[in-house]
């Protein structure tokens, strides 16, 4: 952590549901300081929001494709860029460096970050189990922390959280996801996580409609134990999931909406503070924000 001079101070959401001032228990005068893994436009979002609030110092971007040594933001700070990471990280020495990119890109860059006990605050989708698995042995090897969520909105979280509790009470279920037309995994790894949690807290399957006639394959979903998962991508549309539980007589439907990136930002810059105090793998934000 750095000691630098604060912008004015932003408010984000804490832990026990009210509001902080964005820095940690150590911080005082000092930042966290940050490198963000990828330039897209999740990796511009997370940029802007280190900048934006006060307590975090983003230090360096990380970006495979590009030759670039300079990465110039949209608010007209200047910051090292390198394709390699290990490079950066020992350019710039950071905290934390936050990762927005692919599942073929993510390994390379946690084994760099851990190698060098940088911790690690992950939004990538479609890690595999065993990779994940992996990433916690050395994660509780090394001593340093790592958060890894499928979705940074504080809405999903209480989505999943909710849908939790409902589905015990119901013997369907289905999830819709909506996503936009540039997103490269289907169903999303929030619609995943979501039923996934679902199915652990309920302790069985789910009844599922099995048609006796398919005209066209699939038209029912994907599933998973009884969960119908159904995918949908579209140019304008952001982030969107819905549970829809059915009972005798009754649905019950939890919906969540992101109409923006921004919307992800409070969850990461929770995040970021919160595995400074950790030495292990934390999978999703339900624990951060008190919910588990």
């Amino acid at each position: 952590m750095r000691r630098r001079d604060h912008h004015p101070q932003a408010r984000l959401p804490a832990r026990d549901g009210g509001e902080t001032d964005g820095h940690d228990e150590h911080s005082g005068a000092e930042e966290l300081a940050a490198a963000v893994s990828g330039t897209g436009n999740m990796g511009r979002a997370v940029l802007a929001g280190l900048e934006q609030h006060a307590g975090f110092e983003p230090v360096g971007m990380i970006e495979k494709l590009s030759s670039d040594a300079t990465f110039v933001s949209a608010g007209g700070l200047s910051l090292p860029q390198s394709a390699d990471p290990g490079a950066l990280l020992d350019a710039t020495k950071p905290d934390v460096v936050i990762d927005f990119t692919n599942a073929e890109w993510t390994p390379v860059l946690a084994r760099a970050a851990l190698e060098r006990g940088v911790r690690l605050v992950i939004g990538t989708t479609g890690l595999s189990d065993a990779w994940l698995g992996e990433l916690a042995a050395e994660c509780r090897k090394r001593g340093v922390g790592a958060v890894v969520a499928p979705n940074y909105a504080i809405g999903a979280v209480l989505l999943i959280h909710m849908a939790k509790i409902a589905g015990r009470f119901f013997d369907s279920a289905e999830i819709i996801e909506l996503h936009h037309d540039k997103k490269v995994d289907a169903p999303s790894g929030t619609a995943l996580s979501t039923a996934r949690e679902i199915l652990a807290a309920r302790g069985k399957p789910f009844d599922r409609n099995e048609p006796d006639i398919e005209p066209l394959p699939g038209a029912r979903g994907a599933k998973l134990d009884g969960i119908s998962i159904h995918s949908v991508r579209l140019p304008g549309l952001v982030a969107h999931e819905e549970v829809i539980f059915g009972g005798t007589a009754q649905t019950l439907s939890i919906r969540h909406d992101t109409t923006g990136r921004d919307s992800f930002i409070p969850g990461v810059l929770l995040a970021v503070r919160e595995v400074m105090q950790r030495k292990e793998l934390v999978r999703g934000l339900e624990e951060l924000f008190g919910l588990s």
